[in-house]
């Protein structure tokens, strides 16, 4: 029985289905998805399918990200935000356009029930991107850090690895939890290819969406599962890597 978090996919159904046959994924593993479903490859609204199958097998948890936002607001008003869809969100319209009605509702329902955050019975959190509240994610005020915020991470980058916790110098809001695990911001940004480990935050989005990997990790053990590079599994296209 293990509990996975699985970083950012961004409509890598091919990387996504990789990962799972290598990670062995069965019927008694958690998955704990940390968002960003959508946009970028080919393959948005067939994730989405395929995540709502898993759930059928599987205990998951399906963490909300920013690009999850914005396609949720397109799938409830046809509403086309502009810097989404020069980010991905161009390719993720265009993957639903054989899905009928019913199935776009069907996605809808998913995406309207992703958590913001979640935390276990061992106080570890997960979420997307990060919160600003130094009393922890129960008393964030701007909700939309949960699926924006960088800099939790970009703070975690920069302590001291000798800083010890009890030290009036280590930051208060990562004081509340076990460990937190996160995405939205790529690892390979700092010549990395598998998840991060600053302070108690793991960051698990490895860069599927442009040049890298989408990689899961056993919260106890910290092994490390990962697909090829997902652009590679889509050699016919650019994805978000045009604007790179």
């Amino acid at each position: 029985m293990r509990t996975l978090a699985v970083g950012d996919i961004h409509g890598g159904l091919k990387g996504l289905t990789q990962l799972l046959e290598r990670a062995n994924i069965t019927p008694e593993d958690t998955l704990i998805f940390l968002g960003d479903y959508v946009d970028g490859w080919s393959e948005a609204a067939q994730v989405i399918t395929c995540l709502i199958d898993l759930s059928k097998t599987n205990k998951c948890v399906f963490i909300k990200g920013n690009h999850d936002v914005w396609c949720e607001k397109w799938l409830a008003s046809d509403e086309v935000n502009d810097i989404w869809f020069k980010n991905g969100g161009k390719e993720t319209i265009e993957s639903y356009q054989d899905f009928s009605d019913g199935e776009k509702e069907m996605h809808l329902h998913f995406f309207e029930a992703l958590k913001l955050y979640h935390i276990d019975s061992e106080n570890r959190l997960f979420l997307h991107a990060g919160f600003s509240s130094m009393k922890g994610v129960e008393h964030e005020l701007h909700t939309e850090n949960f699926y924006f915020d960088r800099t939790l991470w970009e703070m975690a980058l920069t302590l001291d690895k000798n800083l010890n916790k009890d030290s009036v110098l280590y930051p208060n809001r990562l004081k509340h939890y076990k460990e937190i695990y996160i995405g939205h911001t790529p690892t390979t940004n700092f010549d990395e290819d598998k998840p991060m480990n600053c302070a108690n935050i793991w960051n698990v989005d490895t860069g599927a969406t442009f040049k890298g990997k989408l990689s899961a990790i056993n919260i106890e053990t910290k092994a490390i599962f990962q697909s090829d590079k997902v652009m590679d599994l889509y050699p016919h296209e650019l994805g978000r890597n045009r604007k790179k």
